[in-house]
């Protein structure tokens, strides 16, 4: 992409609106000193010390970082918290990030925050190591009411932004954010909407979803079309140039280290490589990029192969960010658009 072109798109994002319908969870870091070691008294084992928290939003909320990041002038959280420690946390991590707006994020008793806790261990000379994750989630249904709340935020919301992004983050259907009944009411929005930017991922498959835009792994794509292991990149071309015929909508299949795929309902198809790997790595939160990016590249008119050209360049910042769940900057993916239309 020419340095002009990057600057045209990217100048456009924050006049943006967009709005995150998901789930919204609180990532907790707990950095360990293990120099502070010490053993329990009272069972033996080994006690690590904790020397700093830090929290930040995390699944939905980490492509909310990433739009934060962009500069998108607007961003909508359409989710829940619990009335708890954490819920509080959440709420200041999100209040404190620029241009996001709170009126669609809804804390209520009737559930938990979700929470993913990262014990961290710190050592000089070495990149951070994470130990076993301590997970709060939610496993009984969304109550009713949560999810009229939500489902008339989405009504409300997809008049006024320029576009929608939903991530299904939770293991169990039905019990976060994106339920059966806040999937008809995007689908009742997509067809009164039909060239409404949504953009749509979730961790258990889009089977479920309405036709929206896809953004998906290699492994999701062989599941949802019945095709199973997809191993080759014109099999994975031709599959998701099919379903974006089917759906009427674009569709994005991330293949890690082969970079990604992107197909649009008029039948056009393109693949971008994933650059290469600049030393240690940790492609936790790569995703994210990839999908606030090309929501923020087709939100302010890039083309297809524009929009894939700098989600890779952000998956590919992301991925050597250590020890945190990464994001993007503009200033960030100029440097490595430029980087690479001069390598000299």
């Amino acid at each position: 992409m020419k340095p002009d072109r990057f600057r045209e798109i990217t100048a456009r994002y924050p006049a943006l609106r967009v709005a995150i319908v998901g789930d919204f969870c609180l990532d907790r870091y707990l950095e360990i000193d293990p120099a502070l070691t010490e053993t329990s008294i009272e069972t033996g084992l080994p006690v690590y010390n904790v020397v700093n928290v830090r929290g930040q939003p995390g699944a939905a909320g980490t492509i909310l970082n990433n739009l934060v990041a962009l500069g998108v002038g607007a961003i909508h959280p359409v989710g829940f918290c619990g009335e708890d420690g954490e819920g509080f946390e959440l709420q200041r991590a999100l209040r404190a990030r620029a241009g996001v707006r709170l009126e669609h994020f809804l804390p209520t008793p009737l559930r938990r925050t979700f929470t993913y806790c990262k014990p961290l261990v710190l050592e000089p000379g070495r990149p951070p190591r994470e130990l076993n994750r301590l997970d709060s989630k939610n496993w009984s249904p969304t109550p009713a009411e949560v999810e009229d709340r939500l489902r008339d935020s989405v009504r409300r919301l997809a008049r006024d932004v320029d576009a929608l992004i939903v991530m299904d983050q939770v293991d169990r259907a039905d019990t976060g954010v994106v339920t059966r009944r806040v999937l008809e009411t995007l689908g009742e929005v997509a067809r009164a909407n039909p060239v409404k930017l949504i953009i749509a991922d979730s961790r258990r498959g889009l089977r479920d979803f309405p036709p929206v835009t896809f953004k998906m792994n290699g492994a999701e794509l062989g599941a949802l079309t019945g095709a199973g292991p997809l191993t080759e990149l014109e099999t994975v071309k031709c599959h998701a140039r099919d379903l974006a015929a089917r759906n009427g909508r674009a569709v994005f299949v991330t293949l890690a280290e082969r970079g990604i795929v992107g197909a649009s309902p008029a039948g056009a198809v393109e693949h971008v490589p994933a650059l290469p790997v600049r030393g240690e790595i940790d492609i936790v939160g790569a995703g994210d990029a990839v999908t606030a990016n090309l929501t923020c590249a087709l939100a302010a008119g890039a083309a297809l192969r524009e929009a894939l050209e700098l989600a890779m360049a952000a998956a590919s910042i992301v991925i050597h960010q250590l020890g945190t769940t990464g994001t993007a900057s503009v200033p960030e993916l100029r440097a490595l658009v430029e980087a690479r239309e001069d390598p000299a």
